[in-house]
């Protein structure tokens, strides 16, 4: 769990993880330069949990902070939970149970959002259960191209619970410096993996800050980001899968860049065609991106 600058979050997610009904857990804390009172609330409840330990190191970023935590975890799966949310008590024992009995690398799983006073309300949600079944084996590119086609693809890893040695076994890690850094990881994960389970729940509930990644205003910084992502995906797969997810997600973040400044503007477009992706982007997204006002 990377921790920067939420103290006021930390006892409930806390709390929710100290609740899971399977015991036998690790808790690993990644106090990523947190400059206010985060110490304090991990210091509490490490005292009262022999499960909690704590490894605390510069600001280097959510990415940064997973990797880590990935380096000093010993558990059989990895769950990646985020600092300000709330997972529901049986969370970890059903994802494990499945996992053990249908040998999957990967189990996905559903949420809930509650807002933060001033957030931004999100375009989309975090259920996939009108799309997918339960009990059903799917191979990780089949069940991407499926979420894509039906506008249900979403990157987060803490919708996730993965065996440690499949990720080994893989070498994978979060980008270190982007934001985004999920739509690298997951469709990475995805194309490498060949047993992934659904469990119909809401197993987490999310919760969207005004300070958050979500829901700060959109700036060139975003854009940037993903066309990073995408040009490490082309790198690591031109393929076919690859190029719809590409579409999917430069129409969309094209279409949201008429929010960043004007002067802005030129700068992250001439990247995009300098790296071929216009043809992703589309006509009617690369026009509100110059000519719709905020």
């Amino acid at each position: 769990m990377p921790v920067y600058n939420v103290g006021p979050y930390l006892d409930e997610a806390f709390q929710s993880l100290l609740c899971q009904s399977l015991a036998d857990i690790e808790i690993i804390v990644v106090n990523d330069g947190a400059t206010d009172d985060s110490q304090e609330h991990i210091d509490r409840f490490m005292a009262q949990d022999c499960r909690i330990c704590c490894y605390r190191q510069e600001n280097q970023g959510l990415s940064g902070a997973r990797n880590t935590g990935m380096r000093y975890c010993q558990g059989e799966y990895i769950y990646f939970m985020d600092s300000d949310d709330i997972i529901v008590p049986d969370a970890l024992q059903t994802c494990y149970d499945q996992a053990q009995k249908c040998h999957a690398d990967v189990c996905i799983f559903d949420a809930d959002t509650f807002y933060e006073e001033g957030a931004k309300p999100m375009t989309w949600d975090y259920d996939r259960s009108m799309v997918l079944e339960e009990n059903k084996c799917y191979e990780g590119e089949a069940l991407f191209n499926l979420l894509l086609d039906r506008e249900k693809h979403n990157a987060v890893v803490w919708l996730q619970f993965i065996r440690r040695e499949h990720l080994q076994r893989l070498s994978l890690n979060f980008m270190p410096s982007i934001i985004h850094e999920d739509e690298l990881f997951t469709p990475q994960l995805l194309l490498q993996t060949d047993r992934v389970f659904y469990i119909n729940r809401k197993f987490i509930r999310h919760r969207v800050r005004q300070s958050s990644i979500v829901g700060k205003g959109y700036s060139s910084r975003n854009i940037r980001c993903y066309l990073t992502v995408f040009d490490q995906l082309f790198r690591f797969q031109d393929s076919p899968t690859i190029r719809k997810f590409a579409r999917y997600t430069l129409s969309r973040v094209f279409y949201t860049g008429h929010l960043i400044p004007f002067g802005e503007k030129f700068g992250v477009f001439w990247r995009a065609v300098k790296s071929g992706y216009l043809k992703y982007i589309g006509l009617k997204p690369a026009l509100v991106f110059w000519l719709k006002q905020k």
